[in-house]
């Protein structure tokens, strides 16, 4: 009897053996949860909490001549990332993580598609005001400012009514939202 057109086994070719295609890139979904002068604090995403992927990330990081010391944490998806601090290091660092793949954004509670839609709206409305105002002012200022203004409109025409939205109640958010909205600017400018 033959098989596949081969009297024997013996007969017939040899495979060789093939290398396993590689899959295609994903970017690996990574949160900044603190950055200090001299030290990263890199949140990584749950698909890519293995320790072969967090450690070939911690080897490169390594190489990089301006990284000290690179820590892992697989349970907890924690990369510490501690760089000498000097002027254009952590923009070095930023690169490096970048042609590993990494890409940041909110990975700890893992966007539903209707909220990053959402989100991608603001982001786009935000660029839109700053360029209109030749980046005078974004979304981050107007909207602590309309709060603020919408509560001394309150506090004009009702007094001091505590049975609706009192003004000191929207007084508050405009202060504390001020606060918050721009402390992450910080953040985010620290990283450009």
């Amino acid at each position: 009897m033959s098989k596949n057109g081969y009297i024997n086994l013996t007969d017939m070719p040899k495979v060789i053996a093939e290398k396993p295609i590689k899959k295609a890139f994903q970017p690996i979904s990574t949160r900044i949860v603190s950055s200090t002068p001299g030290r990263l604090r890199l949140r990584i995403a749950q698909p890519h909490r293995q320790s072969g992927e967090m450690q070939r990330i911690a080897n490169a990081l390594q190489a990089n001549p301006n990284i000290n010391q690179v820590r892992t944490n697989i349970q907890n998806g924690s990369i510490i990332i501690n760089h000498d601090g000097e002027h254009g290091s952590l923009d070095n660092v930023y690169a490096t993580l970048r042609d590993l793949g990494i890409i940041f954004g909110d990975v700890a509670l893992g966007k539903s598609d209707a909220a990053a839609e959402v989100s991608n709206a603001v982001v786009d409305l935000n660029k839109r005001v700053r360029q209109a105002t030749n980046n005078a002012v974004d979304l981050r200022f107007l909207f602590p400012l309309g709060l603020g203004m919408f509560s001394i409109r309150q506090l004009v025409t009702r007094g001091l009514q505590l049975e609706i939205i009192p003004w000191y109640v929207l007084a508050w958010y405009a202060f504390d939202s001020f606060i918050k909205l721009h402390a992450i600017s910080q953040v985010q400018s620290s990283k450009e």
